[in-house]
């Protein structure tokens, strides 16, 4: 058995959840950003098929706003995929997903952003690595380069970009401290921006997996041109 096999028993199931109730204002189109077009899919497609094309991610949980009326019209809703309501926020729409994921049977649940269709397949398996090696949740994130501002209209100080990262997803974590995490923040009334937040808060540790800086999320109308171009040197 080769050393690549023996990895690839030893991981746990992992299921898999795309948090997609969001309409995307910043993008200033007829319709939710995760369902352009970006080199003939939806950036949806896209983002699905990069973790389908990870062996040890096994189904996928697909959290969308419940008057949804694009989803259907794509090759997805013909597919494997379960559907399931989302939330206000992504947090919502996170954890009730995960409502339907036995933690037993997936010890490990994996969320993407539906707007980063460009994950490499390569770093979400490092990501995964790390995570069942160290027995540790993680996420996804590339070092900050820039000289980092803080202030309004006019500058009010300099921050140190040491120590600073820009978090990406893949984001992985136990199935049911994520669960019990993410119940508490909502509970508690506590608004987390994504899955580290939460576990963060809880007082979990989180890893820090350096990705590439490629893997970016559609936000902004720019963004769709610069992933087109991405995309272009990936292919």
């Amino acid at each position: 058995m080769t050393d690549a096999v023996k990895r690839q028993t030893l991981v746990p199931a992992i299921a898999a959840i795309m948090p997609a109730a969001g309409i995307g204002s910043r993008m200033q189109a007829s319709l939710p950003k995760q369902y352009l077009q970006l080199h003939g899919k939806t950036i949806l497609e896209h983002s699905v098929a990069k973790l389908k094309s990870v062996p040890a991610i096994g189904p996928l949980w697909l959290a969308l706003a419940s008057d949804d009326p694009y989803y259907d019209t794509t090759p997805l809703a013909h597919s494997d995929i379960t559907r399931v309501k989302g939330g206000a926020e992504r947090m919502h729409s996170v954890l009730n997903a995960l409502h339907f994921i036995d933690e037993h049977h997936f010890p490990w649940v994996l969320v993407h952003d539906a707007a980063r269709p460009l994950v490499r397949k390569s770093d979400i398996e490092h990501l995964i690595t790390r995570c069942i090696t160290e027995g540790e949740g993680g996420i996804l994130a590339c070092r900050v380069r820039d000289t980092m501002k803080r202030g309004e209209s006019f500058v009010a100080e300099t921050v140190s970009r040491e120590h600073l990262w820009h978090a990406l997803t893949p984001q992985l974590f136990p199935t049911a401290l994520l669960k019990a995490a993410l119940r508490d923040a909502v509970q508690a009334e506590v608004h987390v921006t994504d899955e580290a937040s939460a576990m963060e808060w809880a007082g979990h540790k989180v890893l820090l997996v350096e990705g590439h800086s490629d893997n970016i999320k559609i936000t902004q109308p720019a963004d769709l041109a610069l992933a087109a171009f991405y995309l272009e040197q990936l292919t």
